[in-house]
């Protein structure tokens, strides 16, 4: 593999990147359109409620299915045929499906366990609740395309989503509030993969067993699954343990449309990792390749965060006022969060994959572990002091710790096996 940005741009565009990229911002663009749409048709106070239940229904999202859909990516990267890879879709799609059922059985549990911690939103996460199994069914979808290097209709994908959410959030909410937009979130999934199913060209009634379908085909999926729910808990957490410190739903909603478009500019790593984790997992091996990728990467990357931290610094009064006049007034917070998430454009979206690429998924979720940990005691001290502005002084701090770690963790397995 060459150096240099500029090839490193030629490569991306020449898998399809660019196709990834447009959609995955227009997507963001409709996605933030969504989000004020929302704002603007739903009380504050009750859309605070709604965002809380959701918020806890979004950490466990990554670990539907068990985690199988980890499991498709990385070990369907690995097999050769067409006949092969769709009988481990149709595995993953069979036994993923029922496990994200049960998972919403224990959710509708638990919400009855842990009322009291729930803000008066315990039915809004049971029936939140129904995302789990329609997202899965959207995410292996999704992961099919790109194990055939399908990314430009990969992309079509994320586009149709947030189309489809978009309009759907709007109809709903207008004519029946908060029960409208939950129904548009429950619905979006499923009604996207229906329209792409087809498109899949797979034999449903014909599959053969694989031997690639083990222990470890679980094991990965299912660490793989506990690191995206932990990563995820990182950025709920704030948002419970404000609604649990503040007793206040409106500081909720202030804090989550705060974080809106810092965590939005997560897509530009994700955009990357999307197109080419696929080409990473096969070049693993290649010390030379991975080493001149991290090179490129991390060039291209610097220079996009310093373009964010200075747009960001300068324009913050001006972003944050398309949210109401009250959201200018934690614009400290907004620019904190903008220099957390350039540890991430920077250290975790590109290291933390390449642990995944190498089969160390566990590794990451003993990192974000680590990091809850740091974020419950940070929080704890930071946010009945300083309220908002204190967590996104926790978040901006572990942003950058889980970077730097799994950077360290990455080339002390890496230098050892690629000897």
């Amino acid at each position: 593999m060459k150096s240099g940005l500029k090839h490193i741009l030629q490569s991306f565009a020449q898998r399809g990147g660019m196709s990834i990229f447009f959609s995955s911002l227009i997507a963001r663009i409709l996605s933030f359109i969504t989000s004020i749409v929302a704002l603007q048709l739903i009380d504050n106070t009750i859309l605070g409620l709604v965002i809380y239940a959701f918020t806890i229904i979004s950490f466990v999202i990554p670990i539907s299915g068990l985690g199988l859909h980890q499991s498709l990516i990385r070990y369907g990267a690995l097999l050769d045929s067409k006949s092969q890879k769709n009988s481990l879709f149709l595995y993953v799609l069979k036994k993923g499906v029922l496990w994200s059922l049960i998972l919403v059985v224990i959710i509708i549990v638990a919400s009855f366990v842990f009322e009291p911690l729930l803000l008066e939103s315990r039915n809004y996460l049971i029936v939140l609740s129904l995302i789990i199994p329609t997202s899965f069914v959207l995410e292996i979808l999704k992961i099919q395309l790109r194990l055939f290097h399908k990314n430009v209709k990969f992309a079509k994908v994320e586009f149709t989503y947030a189309l489809v959410l978009l309009v759907s959030v709007f109809l709903l909410s207008y004519f029946y509030q908060e029960k409208g937009y939950i129904a548009a979130l429950i619905s979006a999934p499923i009604l996207t993969s229906l329209l792409f199913l087809k498109g899949l060209d797979i034999e449903y009634k014909q599959h053969s067993k694989l031997s690639i379908i083990d222990r470890s085909f679980w094991k990965y999926g299912f660490f793989a699954s506990l690191s995206n729910v932990a990563t995820q808990f990182l950025t709920a957490i704030d948002i419970i343990l404000i609604g649990y410190f503040l007793t206040n739903p409106e500081t909720v909603t202030i804090y989550k449309y705060i974080t809106l478009i810092p965590l939005s500019l997560l897509f530009l790593p994700r955009v990357f990792m999307t197109t080419d984790f696929v080409k990473i997992t096969e070049n693993i091996y290649d010390k030379n390749y991975i080493r001149t990728y991290i090179k490129n990467y991390s060039l291209l990357f610097l220079i996009i965060s310093i373009c964010i931290i200075l747009f960001s610094f300068v324009f913050a009064d001006f972003i944050l006022s398309f949210f109401g006049e009250n959201f200018t007034n934690h614009t400290d917070s907004f620019k904190t969060l903008i220099i957390g998430i350039c540890g991430i454009l920077l250290f975790r979206g590109l290291f933390g994959n390449l642990l995944s690429a190498i089969g160390k998924a566990s590794t990451n979720y003993w990192i974000a572990l680590s990091a809850i940990c740091l974020n419950i005691l940070l929080n704890y001290f930071l946010i009945p002091k300083y309220g908002i502005f204190g967590a996104a002084i926790t978040s901006t701090v572990l942003m950058w710790f889980t970077g730097i770690i799994s950077m360290m963790m990455f080339y002390l397995y890496y230098n050892k096996l690629a000897k």
